[in-house]
């Protein structure tokens, strides 16, 4: 079977990298009890980490490095396609070349972190849950609130009512540990 070549903004690998790896990541908080030992926080599935190695062998080894090292340092994310796995909009934080560089052979390893675009999408349904008279009250600028039940954590009431983090951190002074609320508790999330 011949795959199609890997590709991250304008470049194309000459040949597809011969190892890679998809790394999912969850955040988890640890809250410590002082005579209950501890409790854990589900804080949302984290980004992907896509990771590999390769080699340039050949003529213009190093200059084909090169190249791709100058796709390293153009900022921002971009689109990363593999043969195999999902395309997905990432920045590329890593890169290191695994051995003293020869004219003919290049070793190297690489890392993308795939962007979380989830907060795009997450604005627009929060307005129509809000315009039809969901969870969250009017579209009239009232301020609007969530009572906690259990399982919720600020980071996914932010995406469920399409607001940044630090905007319902500001919302909510009487929270003094962002990473621990309690069942029952009253958030403002407008």
């Amino acid at each position: 079977m011949i795959l199609s070549p890997m590709r991250y903004k304008g470049y194309a690998w000459p040949h597809n990298p011969r190892v890679y790896s998809i790394d999912y990541r969850r955040t988890v908080a640890e809250h410590r009890n002082p005579f209950n030992g501890y409790q854990l926080q589900d804080l949302g599935a984290s980004h992907r980490v896509m990771a590999g190695e390769g080699e340039f062998v050949g003529k213009g080894a190093y200059e084909e490095f090169q190249k791709l090292a100058s796709v390293f340092y153009d900022r921002g994310p971009g689109l990363l396609v593999h043969p195999l796995w999902q395309a997905a909009n990432a920045y590329f934080v890593s890169l290191r070349l695994e051995q003293a560089p020869r004219p003919d052979y290049v070793r190297y390893s690489f890392e993308f972190w795939e962007e979380n675009s989830l907060y795009s999408g997450l604005a627009v349904r929060a307005a129509e849950s809000s315009q039809s008279g969901g969870v969250g009250g009017s579209s009239s600028g009232q301020a609007a609130y969530h009572r906690v039940v259990k399982g919720d954590t600020l980071w996914a009431l932010a995406r469920q009512y399409g607001v940044k983090l630090s905007e319902l951190i500001s919302l909510n002074p009487q929270i003094k540990n962002p990473n621990l609320i309690r069942v029952g508790e009253r958030v403002r999330v407008r």
